[in-house]
């Protein structure tokens, strides 16, 4: 394979300050080097991608994420959502257990390993169950899940009510040296088939802020949805616990107004709040009281969301439509394209950590997981184009503005705009000359 060179494109890569028009260097699968140098014709025999105009950055890495496999394939397998992923411009993603069998042993987790591995199109890590079954009655073997992998425990869909429960799976999150992704939700003050509530969310995230505080373990709260809940989590940092937090696109960029228009393909959990608490997880993020954006995608079959509102399961297909929903935030002025780049990119590495190399960034010598966006090009969403197999999405036939037009995993092209053409140094260099 011959070395790629990405030329032109405006080179952000948050972890090492840089922000600079250049040139970018691929060979063998990592980054060989960075310049800030556009010069007229390539150095050596390589093929090279015109990315003028462009943003090129570390890829992606969602740290929330439902690939649906094992026992949901109907929704989405490991391959398709992985190619989902790298469209929308993902390197890296973290894959929630709530599948079937859940994934709260080692036989589970060497299962999505493996077909990751043959069947994926970038970087898939599993998150193990806290608890077994996720039923919230007793602790998985969190010792065991760690031996085989796992970045994180979570019960995601589903709260570990039992205090005393969740307080043993902090101590053991901490002797591990893993996070606890916690879905917040007190279900007892829920009416069916609406999930969290304002209460509810609240509830929770006090109650694992105070225990998280109370053992030292490193708690994360998924999918923030609430001025509240951004209050506590403010005044936790304050306090030296160790607590991080993520929003999702759709919580940054949508409100419960358009729920009567969109009906099921709005219904998500936490649901959509008001433009008040949107409000709020945008100050969050740009004050870095949320260190991550991650997008909670949750694809689920036509069938699925074809229901009574109450009846119609959570979630959104949200890989696809990341970038684009994010960047309408930053053509409006509410968050600077460096920080976006920073929550999606080098930031979730800080709770990933560097187990596994050098990952959220253009450093020479790391594993060359590369991003390159048009930040102008409209578009619009139609579904039926969808590498996913979830099709459920508020935004369907809406305009966009921003769009993935390559991803690069491992110095391999797994995602490539068929308007983006690639070409050999030396007819880049007989064009130069043109």
């Amino acid at each position: 394979m011959k070395p790629l060179l990405i030329k032109g494109g405006c080179i952000i890569d948050p972890g090492q300050n840089i922000d600079y028009r250049g040139d970018l260097l691929i060979s063998g699968g990592i980054i060989s080097c960075l310049t800030s140098r556009d010069s007229n014709s390539p150095d050596k025999d390589c093929e090279v991608l015109d990315a003028e105009g462009m943003i090129v950055c570390p890829g992606f890495i969602d740290f929330h994420c439902h690939l649906r496999q094992p026992g949901f394939e109907e929704k989405e397998t490991i391959a398709s959502g992985s190619r989902a992923a790298a469209k929308g411009g993902f390197t890296t993603i973290c894959c929630m257990p709530n599948t079937d069998p859940p994934l709260d042993n080692k036989a589970t987790i060497d299962y999505v390993k493996s077909i990751a591995a043959s069947e994926g199109a970038i970087r898939v890590l599993p998150i193990g169950c806290i608890s077994r079954g996720r039923k919230g009655g007793e602790l998985a073997d969190m010792e065991e899940l760690a031996q085989a992998g796992v970045v994180a425990f979570s019960d995601d869909g589903d709260t570990v009510m039992n205090s005393n429960l969740m307080q043993k799976a902090m101590e053991h999150s901490l002797a591990l040296g893993l996070p606890i992704s916690d879905h917040c939700e007190d279900k007892s003050q829920n009416a069916v088939g609406q999930g969290a509530s304002v209460a509810a969310e609240e509830n929770i995230v006090a109650r694992d802020i105070a225990l998280a505080q109370q053992t030292g373990a490193h708690i994360h709260i998924a999918h923030v949805s609430t001025e509240g809940s951004v209050e506590l989590i403010r005044r936790a940092k304050g306090k030296g616990i160790s607590i991080t937090a993520e929003a999702t696109p759709h919580h940054l960029t949508l409100t419960q107004d358009i729920v009567p228009e969109r009906g099921t393909m709005t219904k998500v959990n936490p649901p959509l709040r008001t433009e008040r608490d949107v409000t709020a997880l945008i100050r969050g993020i740009n004050e870095g009281i949320i260190d991550i954006i991650a997008t909670d995608h949750a694809p689920h079959t036509d069938k699925d969301k074809q229901q009574e509102f109450d009846l119609a399961p959570f979630g959104i297909s949200g890989f696809e439509t990341a970038l684009a929903s994010l960047m309408w935030l930053v053509h409006n002025g509410q968050i600077e394209l460096k920080l976006l780049i920073a929550k999606l990119t080098s930031d979730p590495t800080k709770i990933i950590g560097d187990r596994l190399g050098k990952l959220g960034t253009l450093e020479a010598g790391a594993a060359a997981d590369v991003t390159i966006f048009d930040p102008d090009l409209e578009w619009t969403v139609d579904t039926d184009n969808f590498a996913s197999k979830g099709k459920n999405t508020p935004l369907n036939g809406k305009r966009l503005k921003g769009k993935v037009m390559a991803t690069i995993y491992n110095g391999n092209i797994v995602y490539k705009d068929d308007s983006l053409p690639i070409v050999d140094s030396k007819a880049w260099s007989l064009r130069a000359k043109q």
